[in-house]
Formats: C-alpha cells, structure tokens, sequence
C-alpha cells in the first residue's frame, strides 16, 4: 500500500505536471527550430510571441464570455484559439514584411537578425504590457479537474489522491494532435517538402522553381499557430503573465538546442527532457522516502537537491553541458 501511495506521489506532482510543461516547452521549441532551419537566425522574440498570441486569445475569450458564449465543460479560450491565430499570424507577417524582411533581402549574417529579434522581443513585450498590463490575469472556466485529490482517496482507499485538471489533459492532447499533423505536414505535403529543401539548400531550391516569398510566408504561419497554442496552454494550465513567458524563452531554447536545433522531432523531445530534469531536480522527496523506506531510515530533511527558486538553472546547466559536450544536440544532422 505504501508503495502504490509513493507512485501517486510521484504522478501528482512529478510525471504529470512534467508532461504538461514539457508539452507546453516542445511547442515553444518547434517554433524556435523552425525560424532557425528555415529562415536561419536564433528569434529571442519567441516567448513575448507567445505572450501576444496569448493576450489576444484572452480578451477574445472575455469578450465571449460577456455574451454567455461557451464550451459548457471545456474552457471558452478553445473557442478563442483559431481567432487569436489568425490574428497572430497577421502580426507575425507584418513584423516580418516591415522588419525582418529588410535583412532577408540584404543577406544579413544571422547573428544581426538575432539582434534585430531582440529589438522586436522589447516592442511586442512592451504592446503586451499596454494593453493588457503586467499583473496575472486568468482566463479558466469550465470544469477545471477530471480527477480531484479527494475523490480519488475515497475510491482507492489510498492516502495519497492522485487530482489532475482538465487543462493538463488538453495540453497533452492538443500537443500530440498538432505535432503530428505538422510531422505529416513536412513530411508528407509537397510545402513541407518544399520547405526542407529550402532550409537544407537555399540556391538549389530557388533553381528548382520553390518560391522563396512563399516558404517565408508558410514559415512565419506555422510559428504564430505554434506560438498562439503553445501559450494559451500555458495560460491554461498556470496563469497569464507577460514577464513569465520572456522566463521561458530560456528553457524553451534550451529544449530546440538539447533535442538538435534544425531538428523538429528532436525540438519536441526536448521540451520533455527540459521538463522532466527541471521538475526531478527540484521536488522534494521526504515524503516519497516516507512511503519507501523503513520507519528508522526516513528522513528529516526535504530531500530535495535543488530550491524550486533555481529551476532555470536547470536549463541553463543542461544547455551548456550539452554545448560542451554535444553541440549537434541528441538528433544531430537537420532535418528541416
């Protein structure tokens, strides 16, 4: 019995949470590796996008809210999604016609779009905190848990209760769904062909009659339906806080560069590994070793390695071990 009560332990508050937040990384990372292998610079802007996707689907979720539109159980930011896409796509090929477009044209070495990113980071960062300000704001409604703590004690008899939330669930779900489709999207479509073509050799593409304008403009579509989703699950799942999503940019370029930065399939399992090493190294354990160990050997101490207060270093650590000492990352060769 106490060895079923340490697995739940560790599913309520390590495996599950894990794979929520991993799954929120991976999109975030897919997003990075595509500006990388296709348009060839490192976008620092990539979390304060997620941030504007993020607000947009909020107010649209609060206008729908004021007129009793819903979802009934599921939350009505589902509904506010494809809206707040398309918006989003809109900024993201405005920004690019008006900005990124200039240096694309003058064949600017990549580390001058990366400085150019950043200036758009600072202005997105900055539109985000005007018009929505800089405090939390949570958008959930609905039927917030599938499984709560207490019902689960009463069926199973156990002590410790397994509560998982309906967002946890969705984020999971919307994930996978979507990264397929764009997995079969690259791999299978005659754009996405296009597209890693153009990404592994631009001249040869442009001899082969692939239209440049074009796999730039599907590019930039692809980053704001990643960046829209991947930041409403996150607001979901947690809450809404502009400086919050320019936090993440550092575990989610940490996750692109662990899994091989060009690498899609390498960028989503690098949001898990990110994810999993963040959350294993700064739990802390006195309760599972409670569960596990004899009455005599439990221990007094949290048993945690790290205070949750240091779990971008985490990040950082793994980014730069992985630096060191496999720079091509886990999946080495691009496959964009």
């Amino acid at each position: 019995m106490d060895f079923l009560n340490a697995i739940i332990l560790l599913l309520n508050y390590i495996f599950v949470p894990a794979l929520t937040y991993g799954s929120q990384l991976a999109l975030g990372a897919i997003f990075v590796t595509l500006i990388y292998g296709i348009l060839r610079f490192a976008n620092f802007a990539t979390g304060d996008m997620m941030a504007f996707g993020t607000m947009v689907t909020i107010l649209i979720t609060w206008y729908f809210q004021s007129k009793g539109i819903s979802l009934g159980v599921l939350p009505t930011a589902l509904l506010a999604i494809p809206f707040a896409i398309i918006f989003m796509i809109g900024y993201m090929l405005f920004i690019d016609k008006f900005v990124f477009r200039y240096y694309r044209v003058q064949k600017s070495p990549p580390v001058q779009l990366a400085m150019v990113s950043i200036g758009v980071m600072f202005v997105t960062q900055a539109v985000v905190r005007i018009i929505i300000g800089p405090s939390d704001r949570r958008f959930f409604d609905g039927e917030k848990f599938i499984i709560k703590a207490g019902e689960f004690k009463e069926m199973t008899g156990l002590n410790e209760g397994l509560a998982i939330k309906s967002s946890q669930v969705i984020t999971i779900f919307v994930t996978l769904v979507l990264v397929s489709i764009l997995f079969w999207f690259l791999n299978k479509t005659k754009t996405g062909k296009s597209m890693r073509a153009y990404s592994d050799n631009e001249d040869l593409a442009l001899l082969s009659g692939i239209d440049p304008k074009r796999v730039v403009m599907i590019t930039w579509i692809i980053a704001g339906i990643l960046a829209t989703i991947g930041g409403a699950l996150y607001g979901l799942d947690k809450s809404f806080k502009p400086f919050t999503y320019f936090n993440n940019m550092l575990p989610i370029f940490a996750a692109a560069i662990v899994g091989g930065i060009g690498n899609p399939f390498g960028a989503f399992l690098g949001g898990y590994v990110i994810a999993f090493s963040e959350i294993f190294l700064t739990y802390a354990y006195k309760k599972f070793f409670m569960y596990v160990l004899p009455e005599s050997m439990e221990p007094e101490t949290l048993v945690q390695l790290l205070s949750t207060d240091y779990k971008f270093a985490v990040s950082f650590s793994i980014l730069v071990i992985v630096l060191l000492y496999r720079p091509n990352g886990i999946f080495k060769g691009k496959v964009l």
